[in-house]
């Protein structure tokens, strides 16, 4: 196949992209009042094979999101609650010892855990401890676990969707900068207006069940994620993503006087390739084949929120990280 063939089928692609993630929005909105900007940066991070920290008070429909999501891609779902008793085995699964009845003889079997889905909830992660994270956040990493030295691979497509909750800190263990740093998006879901709250309790305290269509397959989303790598990118639009990230380093020359007054750490080499990945991702949503410096800018702030480390200056003038990043963007 030529290059040019390849070329125009993946135009036609990104334009099948497009008008499925048009059905999916709208499936999603017989359950989902409103959060469109939330729904379509989960789906840019999945098609970019990112996972996403989604940060939120209870009650936000944090859990119900995630699951009508999954039904709408025809994917396997699972959810664990992190407790602080929640131990690793709990998350990827455990050995047992099974009698073989035709021989008499005792053998290991491994019994896979929750991580075995295609999309993981992984409910409040700042609530159990650090060597149970960890378990998770390698198996993100790696795409695989391992149990008594075998490896396991995870199925194909794999997303992690971890949720925190901003308030009650007492008793939580805050994920390091590391951890943090694993996530390509950092998600905060706020409140609904006014019209969205009568609105979903209006729907939700009504007899009526929306039946949900099948929009997506495992298969195609793998197809998609691969056809987000093959998307082109003008070098003036990575320059300009590789410069945002590097004026967020303190130590930089370049680097803005407020950045140096604010910040601590800046944001590492991942953070640039992501924001190249939601670009182009989010450049194929729209049905555009390829991304501009706009796309850079409105994956920003989800990218470098969780990268930034302020220092007590930022905190006691009450600067938070994203009133950096729009001044970054600015400037």
């Amino acid at each position: 196949m030529t290059a040019a063939q390849h070329h125009s089928d993946d135009v036609q692609a990104v334009q099948a992209l497009h008008e499925t993630y048009t059905r999916l929005r709208s499936e999603v909105g017989k359950i989902i009042i409103g959060q469109h900007d939330i729904i379509e940066q989960i789906f840019t991070a999945f098609l970019a094979q990112g996972h996403c920290l989604l940060v939120g008070v209870p009650g936000l429909a944090k859990t119900l999101l995630i699951k009508t999501l999954a039904e709408v891609i025809d994917l396997k779902f699972s959810r664990v609650q992190f407790t602080p008793d929640l131990m690793p085995s709990d998350i990827t699964g455990t050995e047992i010892i099974e009698d073989d009845r035709s021989t008499g003889s005792k053998a290991f079997r491994f019994v896979q855990g929750p991580v075995f889905a295609n999309i993981l909830l992984a409910d409040e992660i700042n609530r159990t401890p650090p060597k149970t994270q960890a378990a998770l956040l390698e198996a993100m990493q790696e795409h695989s676990v391992t149990a008594a030295g075998v490896r396991y691979a995870l199925e194909e497509p794999f997303f992690v969707l971890a949720t925190q909750n901003p308030i009650e800190q007492e008793g939580t263990y805050p994920l390091p900068e590391a951890q943090l740093d694993r996530f390509m998006f950092n998600l905060w879901l706020d409140y609904p207006s006014h019209e969205e709250e009568e609105l979903i309790v209006k729907n939700t305290t009504s007899p009526l069940v929306s039946e949900l269509e099948h929009v997506l397959t495992g298969e195609e989303i793998q197809s998609y994620q691969a056809l987000v790598r093959r998307v082109p990118v003008a070098d003036n639009v990575i320059q300009f993503a590789v410069k945002l990230v590097t004026r967020t380093r303190p130590t930089e020359a370049d680097a803005p006087q407020f950045i140096k007054d604010w910040i601590r750490w800046g944001a590492g080499p991942r953070a640039s390739q992501y924001l190249i990945l939601g670009a182009k991702t989010r450049a194929i949503l729209s049905g555009r084949p390829m991304p501009d410096i706009d796309d850079v800018r409105a994956v920003a702030r989800p990218v470098l929120r969780h990268r930034l480390v302020t220092n007590f200056s930022a905190e006691a003038e009450g600067v938070s990280t994203v009133e950096i990043i729009d001044r970054l963007l600015k400037d």
